[in-house]
């Protein structure tokens, strides 16, 4: 699970990396509201770990900001402010969840685990266990691809740009599809962000491949097509 943790105290960032080191989790820390917003816009996470009194920009609106172009992703908000309203407010941002500070680490532990269950169960519901195209496989279940038997690593957001990729075979899609789809979110068109995580990719599904899966078609975008259906 890809987690955000926006949190401008840093004995409670290292208390949370520490608590949850064990479960394997991928954890990413903004130490204010207008970097963690830039942060849950530019990345693809499951989960946001979210203070309220934060600089820059408060939590709250950092919540209303996210969920305004993200609906999926869950959102946790650990705060000091404890009052009944203003766990009430957490929850009119749409926050899924609210737990107060100072927090016990086992109860932060079951609730994060519980996102991270809920988030397998729906990966389950909604995909197959795998997907196909050419001699490339994406599995669901080791979330890895293979390719001629080869296993290849691939982080959270390779794997969801292959699998858009996949699942639009052999259509050329734009820079800002790929951007809308697999970033959840409109980008400045001048960002390279699309073609950094391209070449990543590439350099792991196709070097070393004779035939080649990924290519760049000048001024559209890039289409995922064997070799030689490209050259048509």
């Amino acid at each position: 699970m890809e987690i955000l943790l926006i949190e401008d105290d840093s004995s409670v960032v290292s208390l949370i990396r520490r608590g949850l080191s064990d479960l394997n989790f991928n954890i990413s820390v903004a130490l204010n509201g207008l970097t963690g917003l830039e942060m849950a816009r530019a990345g693809n996470y499951d989960l946001i770990i979210l203070d309220i009194m934060l600089p820059g920009m408060d939590g709250l609106k950092v919540c209303q900001n996210i969920r305004s172009s993200n609906r999926e992703v869950s959102i946790l908000i650990l705060s000091a402010l404890d009052q009944p309203e203003d766990i009430v407010d957490g929850f009119k941002y749409d926050a899924d969840d609210y737990l107060t500070k100072p927090f016990n680490m086992d109860e932060l532990r079951a609730r994060v685990s519980r996102f991270s269950r809920k988030i397998v169960l729906i990966e389950k519901a909604e995909r197959p266990n795998n997907l196909n195209f050419s001699d490339l496989v994406l599995d669901y279940d080791s979330r890895i691809a293979i390719r001629q038997n080869n296993e290849i690593i691939l982080t959270a957001t390779e794997f969801r740009l292959l699998e858009f990729l996949i699942k639009n075979q052999k259509k050329v899609v734009s820079r800002m599809d790929i951007l809308e789809s697999v970033w959840g979110m409109d980008f400045n068109l001048s960002t390279n962000v699309v073609d950094v995580y391209i070449n990543y990719l590439r350099n792991k599904i196709d070097k070393g491949y004779d035939k080649k899966l990924l290519h760049t078609v000048v001024g559209m975008g890039y289409v995922l097509k064997e070799i030689d259906e490209a050259k048509n």
